[in-house]
């Protein structure tokens, strides 16, 4: 048995049937040439493997009984084939029937008394492509582990006939023990920290603490951003409610470089002044557009260099990006004022004091939710935006091309879509989902695309 760190356990304690909390990936391949006719399910049944290759937590149960607290505790009569699903699609469209099916298969919420992953095998309209969407609670890993689980398990030779099982790229750490993540407690007890562990976590809270309150009464201008901020209802929030949508956007990263070249600017600069633009877009054609900045929740890495370990090591912090602009080159640089700020304010403080705060945070966020206090009290932020880095090499599965890769998240209170930033094989993607309750999504894909084209021609053309 293996206890769950706090941040483990708080996926449990807020997820709902309307709010589940599990991470998806979408993962989609070419055929190799002359692949036989169960080309699909051989490469499958052999990339997953049996129940004996998989490792913890995966083949893992959580029991809230224990007198000791919630733990982790190996399945009995663990199936590796009741995880494992198949598809076909239908309709006209390969893409957008498989963003379709993807949304249906993200909504449902994962059942507790067996191993909570799935893998769903997607087949149909093009013999030549195929997908695999994997599906796990959010308590087994954070984003950054799943992909990079992902990535390492597969091949980076077109000519591999073979594969080894996803498995055989768990973290050997997290293998010897399953509850090995980032714990608050375990930082602040006797048992697995010091005295001083204690006093430099609360001072960094404290810390975080002061600098909100300086800027909500104005001492401070543009510092930090103020979470439960007063700002407009608008239709990224409101009560999360069942059912998912799926859509996702993607341009080159040759281009994505060259801006940055440009404008000593980095990747989060350029993404998020895309993204920015797109939803302020898409505000306006849903007659909501707000004159404040877009404020979004952003997970922070707080992993050390060189810890690959499975389980939650992540923060999350509110950054305000630019103000209403129509020059994309100004929301460029407001950005990268912002984004610097939010670097100053996380290096300053432990990383324990960061997912404290992150803690408590979400704790009033999901009780406003659980009150249903959504139309009274001002959401977190507008939403939320991740960046999972992603391999930079092609990547192949029994010779089968990945094409593309989507990391697809969870929902938090009070937002209706969460937007995960990812760069795979020369491509900075986009992948974006949503509650059933956002209006025509699949626009805001497009809307990236322009406000890239935007960046783009104002970079480039010569300024007066």
């Amino acid at each position: 048995m293996s206890k769950l760190s706090i941040m483990d356990l708080a996926f449990f304690l807020t997820e709902s049937d309307a709010s589940p909390k599990h991470i998806g990936g979408l993962m989609m391949f070419r055929k190799p040439a002359k692949a036989p006719a169960n080309f699909v399910q051989q490469a499958v049944e052999q990339y997953v493997g049996t129940a004996d290759d998989v490792g913890a937590p995966f083949n893992q149960v959580i029991n809230f009984t224990n007198l000791t607290g919630p733990c982790w505790e190996t399945a009995i009569n663990f199936d590796v084939k009741e995880h494992i699903h198949y598809h076909t699609l239908e309709g006209d469209d390969f893409r957008d029937s498989l963003y379709e099916l993807v949304g249906d298969l993200h909504g449902p919420i994962l059942s507790r008394d067996k191993p909570m992953w799935e893998m769903h095998v997607i087949e149909g309209i093009d013999d030549q492509r195929f997908a695999l969407y994997t599906k796990l609670h959010h308590a087994y890993a954070d984003g950054v582990t799943m992909s990079s689980i992902l990535a390492q398990s597969l091949s980076k030779s077109a000519t591999e006939k073979t594969t080894s099982t996803m498995w055989a790229a768990l973290p050997k750490k997290r293998q010897e023990n399953a509850a090995d993540s980032v714990s608050i407690m375990k930082a602040l007890t006797k048992r697995g920290g010091r005295y001083t562990d204690y006093i430099r976590t609360l001072a960094g809270l404290s810390k975080l603490t002061a600098q909100l309150a300086l800027e909500s009464v104005h001492l401070t201008k543009n510092a930090v951003a103020v979470p439960f901020k007063g700002r407009p209802k608008t239709p990224l929030t409101g009560r999360v409610i069942e059912g998912r949508q799926f859509a996702s956007a993607s341009v080159p990263m040759d281009k994505v470089n060259h801006l940055r070249q440009l404008t000593r600017s980095t990747l989060n600069h350029i993404a998020l002044t895309c993204i920015d633009g797109a939803l302020h877009r898409y505000l306006q054609d849903c007659d909501a557009d707000i004159d404040q900045p877009i404020a979004v929740q952003m997970p922070v890495n707080l992993r050390r260099k060189g810890d690959n370990s499975m389980g939650n090591k992540i923060g999350i912090v509110l950054v305000e990006l630019a103000k209403r602009t129509e020059d994309p080159y100004e929301r460029l640089r407001e950005i990268g004022f912002t984004l610097r700020n939010v670097r100053y304010q996380i290096d300053g403080v432990p990383a324990t004091s960061v997912m404290a705060y992150t803690v408590l945070l979400g704790s009033f966020a999901q009780l406003a939710e659980m009150l249903r206090l959504e139309n009274r009290v001002p959401p977190l932020g507008n939403t939320l935006i991740s960046n999972v880095p992603g391999p930079n090499d092609q990547l192949y599965l029994k010779g089968a091309a990945l094409e593309e890769m989507y990391p697809i998240s969870a929902l938090t209170p009070g937002n209706h879509l969460n937007i995960t930033i990812y760069s795979y094989n020369g491509r900075l993607q986009f992948g974006l989902v949503a509650t059933s309750a956002l209006p025509r999504m699949e626009r805001l894909g497009d809307y990236i695309h322009e406000a890239f084209e935007d960046l783009e021609k104002a970079v480039t053309t010569p300024r007066p």
